[in-house]
C-alpha cells in the first residue's frame, strides 16, 4: 500500500517512466520536468522511502533508477508498464531525455577524441579487440540472471553480454569513465544495464548476488589483484563464474610510465593461486598471441551449494599463506 500512495501522483508517476530508461540525476530530472529542484527532490524522497526508486551517490552527484532490489521492485515495473504511451505529457518527457542522451554522448566522445591517442596506441599492442570479444563469449555463461562488471570502463562487457543478462551492473571509481559507460548503454538502448561509483574491493552489493563476474583489463592498475579477486568472488553465487581478462607477463615499460599500469601482466601459475585462495575453482584458460603483449582470459567457478563448504574453508587457509609471502 505505501508504495501505491507514493505513486498516486502525476509528477511522481512521470519521473517512475522517465528512471525506467536509465540514471537520471535531480539537475536532469529538474530540466525534463519544468519543476524546482526543491520540489523534484521532495518527489525523490518519497519514491526512494517507498522502495519504487534507488538513490546511487556518485561523487558530489546523485543517480537515480527505478528499484532493482526489494520487495516493491516488481510493482515499480508494473506502474511503468502501466504508463500510456500516447500520451502528451509523458511523450514530451521522453524528449526532453532523449536530448539529455544526446549531451551525454556528445561529452562521452569529447572524452574519446581527447583520449584517442593513449588508447589507439595500447590497442596497437595486442590482439584484436573482436578477437578478445569472441573469447569472452566463447567462456561466459550463456544465459544469467545477474552479471557483475568491475572497473567497467566504457562499459562495453556489459555491452557485449547484454542479450545473455536480465540485469547486468557494473563499477567503476572514474566519473569521467562512468559518463562514456552511460553514454554507450543508452545508445544501445540497453535499459537493463546500469553503471555505478565504487571501489571494485568495496563493493555496495549484497554477497551471493551474482552469476557472473568479469575483471576486464582492470587487474594491471592494481596494487593487490589478490583483494579484487577476493571481492569478486565474494559476489558470486554458488555455481556463478569469475572471468578475467588480462595480460600474460611482459616487459613493455612503457605501459607502467604512460598508462599507470602497475604490474606487467600475470602468469597463470599467479592467477590461479589468487582464485583458489578465493575459495574458487579454476578452469579454462586462453592465450591470445599478440604482438607485443598476450592477452589471456582466466576462469573459475565457485562451488555449487551442496559443496560450497570445502572451498571456503581452503580459502582462509590459501589467503593467509598469501599474505606470509606477500
Amino acid at each position: 500500500m505505501s508504495g501505491m500512495r507514493a505513486a498516486a501522483e502525476p509528477t511522481r508517476l512521470r519521473i517512475l517512466a522517465l528512471c525506467a530508461d536509465g540514471d537520471l540525476t535531480v539537475s536532469e530530472l529538474v530540466r525534463i520536468l519544468g519543476q524546482s529542484q526543491p520540489r523534484i527532490s521532495r518527489h525523490l524522497k518519497v519514491l526512494t522511502a517507498a522502495g519504487l526508486l534507488a538513490r546511487v551517490p556518485e561523487g558530489s552527484w546523485v543517480f537515480h533508477r527505478l528499484a532493482q532490489d526489494g520487495p516493491q521492485t516488481d510493482l515499480a515495473a508494473r506502474l511503468v508498464d502501466l504508463a500510456p504511451l500516447n500520451d502528451e505529457v509523458l511523450a514530451r518527457d521522453r524528449q526532453r531525455l532523449v536530448q539529455i542522451k544526446r549531451e551525454r554522448a556528445e561529452e562521452a566522445a569529447r572524452y574519446f577524441r581527447d583520449n584517442a591517442r593513449q588508447w589507439d596506441r595500447l590497442r596497437s599492442l595486442h590482439v584484436d579487440d573482436a578477437v578478445v570479444e569472441k573469447a569472452i563469449l566463447d567462456l561466459a555463461p550463456e544465459h544469467m540472471e545477474r552479471h557483475l562488471d568491475l572497473g567497467t570502463g566504457t562499459g562495453r562487457i556489459l555491452e557485449l553480454l547484454a542479450g545473455r543478462t536480465d540485469l547486468g551492473q557494473g563499477v567503476d571509481l572514474s566519473r569521467e569513465m562512468l559518463a562514456v559507460a552511460r553514454a554507450n548503454l543508452d545508445s544501445a538502448g540497453l535499459s537493463h544495464c546500469q553503471v555505478r561509483q565504487a571501489d571494485i574491493t568495496q563493493l555496495p552489493f549484497p554477497a551471493e548476488s551474482f552469476d557472473l563476474v568479469t575483471l576486464h583489463q582492470v587487474l594491471h592498475y592494481l596494487d593487490d589483484p589478490a583483494r579484487a579477486i577476493e571481492a569478486a568472488a565474494a559476489m558470486l553465487r554458488p555455481g556463478g563464474t569469475l572471468l578475467i581478462v588480462d595480460f600474460a607477463p611482459h616487459e613493455e615499460e612503457s605501459l607502467r610510465r604512460d598508462h599507470r599500469h602497475r604490474r606487467l601482466g600475470f602468469s597463470d601459475t599467479e592467477a590461479e593461486a589468487w582464485c583458489r585462495a578465493a575459495g574458487l575453482t579454476p578452469r579454462a584458460i586462453r592465450h591470445l598471441s599478440g604482438e607485443p603483449l598476450t592477452v589471456t582470459l582466466w576462469s573459475a567457478v565457485r562451488a555449487p551449494a551442496a559443496t560450497d563448504a570445502a572451498p571456503v574453508l581452503a580459502k582462509s587457509a590459501a589467503g593467509r599463506a598469501l599474505e606470509r609471502t606477500a
